[in-house]
This record gives structure tokens, sequence and C-alpha cells, in this order.
């Protein structure tokens, strides 16, 4: 092993940092295409119907007080692939049609710091409504040192105060992956944790990608007492007080420029912000008791745990209310800060957070949802049918299931059959398409050709060549499905294609003889 440089770093200043960031802006959207870096948790159905439930209730309470003429402002916040943002607007939109009440107009803004992902965004068909409709924009966003937000779409700048209506702040699978300090305390003394970075010797100057060298890099800890975090004069002596007094032979993450970014941030507004947000991090103090070193997960970056008890401590000593289950997360622990002035007064934004986070949340259904993935092969029909509709037919879950619902088809009900296909429409009309690895489309084409809705079926085959050339068997399904139709010259042209692949296919064969005797 080698040292790099042999030189000691801040934590948050490791050169851990820059490979970070060079990994995200290097790879772009293909590091949630591979699916290498994880996005399923935090970017699914079920947690964006509870997001935009609480954000329906907050544009609820803003116009109880009144406050209906200038649009409320979202900003997501290390915004990735956009599926979660996708997944929100889909069902806000929904909500606020179905409500027909009066709400103050609203904006969503994604930001993130890759500009490969907001010239994805851009082009991407799922979010070009949105745009049209005037209620999605763009914005680079550095995290560490921004104050300002400069809108692609509007070409608008936000800077402080300019917001009349509150902030509104989503932050999933974030403060986990931007730069911490990290402290130690020990015999009521904070010591701060300064790292080495070593590498396999040879890989210096080698041409490795920032993935690889994440993945071979073995961070070493070198303790130096810190009295600058004892001294009040310290932004967040208060909280490091507390860890000095309660804790003992504790490693803790400090989110400094975490808890800096909200602060810069949260200056656009004069009203203050909300924040909503998950990752897998604690607000209770316990849970940083006796705490180790921090281990890097791996997954083509690289993520640590979120000190949502520094977040939540620091904001109430300035007056906010915040909300996190009273129970144990297991997977993901998903907050609400309310740092507004009188946050008591939104009735609607804390009841939703009671009811789609505290009573039964996203981290609640993924828990059932792993159970249910190993029980897969023992479900019936309707219990299937049932957790897709309660996890917002997602798509995740169809395919996991589809080879399930394709032995259980033969002794199905038309009702249950019917659902099936009303499901999978609502769900391709809410699928964020990111051309993965997996090819929804052809999944559903098969499903529906198995129940001999042709026309359906027609148009999920006819989706899936987007995704990838069709072989001589997708072929021959095509042409079945427009000889079904009475689509005849489509039916003969699937059918030439598929004899073109496979000369002897008995099918397509037959078919031929049937087409042409019609054209």
């Amino acid at each position: 092993m080698t040292q790099t440089e042999q030189h000691l770093y801040r934590f948050s200043e490791s050169p851990i940092w820059e490979l970070q960031r060079s990994y995200y802006e290097e790879q772009g959207i293909k590091a949630w295409q591979t699916e290498e870096v994880p996005q399923y948790i935090t970017s699914n159905p079920i947690i964006a119907m509870a997001y935009a439930e609480m954000i329906f209730g907050f544009l609820q309470d803003r116009a109880r007080l009144d406050s209906t003429s200038e649009p409320v402002t979202i900003v997501e916040l290390g915004a990735g692939s956009g599926r979660l943002a996708f997944h929100i607007l889909n069902e806000l939109c929904g909500l606020i049609e179905f409500a027909g009440i009066s709400l103050p107009p609203f904006r969503y803004v994604m930001s993130d710091l890759a500009d490969k992902n907001i010239s994805y965004w851009q082009q991407h068909r799922g979010l070009i409504p949105y745009l049209e409709q005037g209620i999605l924009d763009f914005a680079k966003f550095d995290a560490v040192k921004d104050t300002e937000l400069r809108l692609v779409q509007s070409g608008v700048l936000l800077g402080k105060g300019d917001l009349h209506q509150p902030l509104l702040v989503i932050a999933n699978y974030f403060f986990d992956s931007i730069p911490q300090e990290l402290i130690y305390v020990e015999e009521g003394k904070v010591y701060e944790c300064k790292v080495s970075l070593q590498l396999p010797s040879g890989v210096e100057g080698a041409d490795q990608s920032p993935s690889e060298m994440l993945k071979q890099a073995v961070l070493e800890y070198h303790y130096r007492r810190a009295a600058d975090y004892e001294r009040k004069t310290y932004p967040y002596h208060n909280v490091v007080e507390l860890y000095r007094e309660k804790l003992e032979d504790s490693h803790i993450l400090f989110p400094a420029i975490g808890l800096e970014c909200l602060e810069r941030i949260g200056q656009l507004s004069q009203q203050g912000f909300l924040l909503l947000t998950a990752d897998k991090g604690d607000h209770r103090l316990e849970s940083w008791e006796f705490a180790e070193p921090p281990k890097l997960i791996h997954h083509g970056s690289f993520s640590i745990t979120a000190n949502y008890h520094a977040i939540q401590m620091f904001f109430e000593q300035k007056g906010a209310v915040s909300y996190f289950t009273t129970h144990h997360h297991n997977n993901l622990n998903v907050g609400c800060i309310l740092m507004l002035h009188d946050p008591m007064g939104y009735a609607n934004t804390r009841l939703a957070y009671r009811r789609f986070i505290e009573r039964f949340g996203p981290d609640d259904f993924f828990s059932m949802k792993e159970w249910f993935d190993g029980q897969l092969e023992e479900m019936e029909l309707r219990q299937v049918l049932a957790l897709w509709r309660l996890g917002g037919y997602d798509a995740q879950w169809l395919l996991q299931s589809v080879r399930r619902i394709s032995d259980l088809l033969p002794d199905c009900t038309e009702q249950e059959m019917e659902d099936i296909r009303s499901g999978i429409h609502k769900m391709w009309k809410s699928y964020y398409d990111m051309n993965e690895m997996h090819n929804l489309a052809l999944y559903c084409g098969f499903l529906l050709y198995q129940m001999y809705m042709f026309e359906d079926s027609l148009f999920f085959f006819e989706q899936s060549l987007h995704h990838s050339e069709a072989d001589s068997e997708v072929l021959y399904h095509l042409a079945v499905c427009s000889y079904e139709v009475e689509s005849y010259d489509c039916a003969l042209d699937y059918t030439v294609k598929t004899l073109a692949l496979e000369p002897e296919h008995e099918g397509a064969l037959t078919l031929y003889k049937l087409v042409k005797v019609l054209i």
C-alpha cells in the first residue's frame, strides 16, 4: 500500500470527495442506467406519493393563509436520474386536479452538480410535458458553495430574499453523499479525525477511473485535539457541546456543509423553508454513542451515514418543528423539518407526515416488500396485484412478478385480467424510462398477448422496439397482433421480417399464407 503524498486531510477535504465529484460529473445519467448507484428506495412511487401528499398539504396551508398569488418554489437537491421528480410531479398534479380547490401555483426545480444530468432531463420525454406547462425548471447547484439558483429554462436568477413564499426543499440520498466533518469524543474532549488516503501500490498515476480509485482506497484515521469545536464562536457549538457532554468513545459524522447548504438555500426565501428528506441516517443521539469510524459504502460512488440528529437539533434551536418517525427505521429514515414562521400553523403538512410517513411510510413498504420478494412463488394473483396497487403500480414489482403472473394467468378470471390490463397502462403512464437493462414494454406485451388482448399487446411490443432490436419471436408476436387487429399490411411486414431471421418458423409460415390471401 502507498499513502497519497503522506498527507493528512480534514475528513471533509479528503481526496475521496473530489473523486466522488468526478465520478458523477463523468458518468452523468449512466451512473443510474447501469444500476451502479442505488436509487429505487428513494425514488419509487411510494415515497413520491408521500412527498406529494405533504407538498399538497403545504399548498393547502399556504392557501389558508391567503397566500395564493405567488408560486411556491420546490427545489430538489441532487436530483440525479430525475425519477423522483417525475413521480412527484405525476402524483402532485393528479392530486391538484382531483381536489379542484384554489391553491397557490408551484414550480419544481431539479438541481444537480453534473451538467450531463441537466442535459438528460431537458430531453427526457417524461419531463417535457411539465416543462411545457411551465411548472418544471432546472438548475446547476453546488451544495458546497452556491448561494443562488439560476434556472436554466426560464433564465430566472433566484438570490437572497427573492422568494415571497417559503421554499420547499427535497433532499433524498443527499446528506450522505456530500462532504462531512468527522469528530471523535472521549472523556469530555473533542478531537478532529484527520485522514490519510492509501492506495494499492502502482495505482497512483495509473489510468484509473474515480470509481476504481474509490473502491481501492483505504482511509486511515489520525486524531488531533480540536478545541475550535468547543469554542462558543463555532456556528454549531451547541450541538457539539451536547456530544461532548453526553457521548463517550464516539466517532460522529458532522454535517457542517449540509447545514451551511440548508442555511444558504433557505435564505432565498423571506419566509423560511420546509425540508423533506430521506437517507440512511439517524436522528437519535444514542445511535452515535460508541460509533466506530465510518466505512465507505461503495456503489460506483460511495456514501456514508447522514447525521439527522445534528440537523434536527440545530434547526429546532432556531425555532423549527421537526418530525422523524417515533419507531425505529430499518432501511430509510424519512424526516420533515418546518423552518417556518409559526410552523405549528401548517396543520395539513404535519397531518400528511403523520398519515403517509409515521403511520405507514416508504421504509415500512420497503421492509414489507423485501419479505414479499422471497414469498413471490407462493403468492396468489390477488395478493400480487394488491401489493402492486399499494406500491403505486410500481414497475419494479411488475418486473419481479411478471413470471409469477404469467404462471397464474390460465386460472384467473376476466375481472382479474382486466385489472392487470388496467394496471399495466397506469404503470406505463407513470413510468420513467431510463433505457435501463430491462425491457419493461416487452414484458407487458407478452402478458397482454397471453390474455389475448392483442391491441394492447401490439402497442407494448412496438414500444419495446425503442429499447432493443427485436428477435424472431418478438417479430412473430407483432405479426400476430397486427393480424388480429386487422392491420394486414403490418402483419405481412412483420411476418417477412420474422422469416428473414428464422426461415423455418412454422407459425410465421402459416401466418404468411393467411395474410397473403387477405391482401
